[in-house]
């Protein structure tokens, strides 16, 4: 009796194991397939608005690389507008929803099941962008301008101040010299005095 227990109860738990294991691989084939058709659905309603955003992406100028409006597979698959939003399907597979993220987190600018309606907001997103761009290329420019005018007001004022040193020292020079020759004379005629009292005075002649 042992003998046969000892034989038929591994094979039986290894049979199960493999069978458990081929369930459980066949389980993820189907999810696999369910997520790819999902996947492929929702890919499906971001091209029709990728379509809606084509006259959009086509006016916007060569030289402005911010907005990318391309729809990029994953999972899930997302449009995306710019490098911090992008519209993904909600859990329906049907809204459409528009997000931006931002330094205090993830915000969702629209949802709707309009393919049109989500166009026209993410138009108007595009065109708030471009003119933010404009303004912040026009404030760069200015200010850049106005550093200019402050560093040659800097080198004008330096270049006062180097002229002004230099005039100065050019109108003290000739005090200096009138100084030294009262100097020298009032030193000459001290020691003439001097060799004038020693020659009078002295007790030896």
């Amino acid at each position: 009796m042992s003998e046969r227990a000892d034989n038929v109860v591994p094979h039986a738990k290894v049979r199960s194991l493999r069978e458990a294991m081929r369930k459980v691989r066949l389980a993820e084939a189907e999810r696999t397939d369910v997520i790819i058709d999902l996947q492929e659905t929702e890919k499906a309603r971001l091209d029709i608005l990728a379509e809606e955003l084509d006259g959009v992406c086509r006016e916007i100028p060569e030289n402005d690389e911010q907005f990318m409006l391309q729809v990029v597979p994953g999972n899930p698959p997302r449009l995306w507008v710019d490098v911090t939003s992008h519209v993904v399907m909600a859990r329906d597979r049907r809204t459409y929803r528009f997000s931006k993220d931002t330094r205090l987190g993830r915000t969702v600018l629209l949802e709707t099941d309009s393919p049109a309606a989500m166009a026209d907001c993410v138009t108007e997103y595009v065109a708030e962008r471009m003119i933010d761009r404009e303004r912040a290329l026009e404030s760069d420019w200015l200010l850049k301008r106005l550093r200019a005018d402050a560093d040659k007001a800097l080198v004008e004022a330096e270049e006062r101040r180097k002229a002004g040193a230099a005039s100065e020292v050019r109108s003290a020079r000739p005090g200096i010299a009138s100084t030294l020759s009262t100097f020298l004379v009032g030193l000459a005629i001290g020691v003439g005095g001097l060799i004038s009292y020693a020659w009078f005075f002295n007790p030896l002649d």
